[in-house]
């Protein structure tokens, strides 16, 4: 499954993450989610970060749900600044 789509921006809190990405399909989007989930999450757990232990949902590493919005005609430059302006963990 092709998404066509393209990570323009990424940033997190402490417990989220927020990406910008571009011709997110609506009909994929829950598809490019789970993948997205599934793929991170074998990466993280590989690189063994001990802080991730502790945030686990269960055995899971991220929670089943999940929020997803168009940005209309917003400018990308906005959606940009609003997604690079949420607080980064260390």
């Amino acid at each position: 499954l092709k998404f066509n789509s393209e990570l323009i921006e990424f940033d997190g809190e402490q417990d989220r993450v927020h990406l910008l990405i571009l011709k997110l399909l609506k009909l994929y989007g829950s598809k490019l989610v789970f993948r997205l989930n599934g793929t991170t999450s074998i990466i993280i757990r590989k690189r063994k970060y001990p802080a991730v232990r502790t945030k686990l949902w269960g055995k899971a590493l991220w929670s089943p749900s999940y929020f997803a919005s168009s940005c209309g005609g917003a400018p990308i430059s906005i959606i940009r600044q609003y997604i690079d302006r949420q607080k980064t963990p260390d």
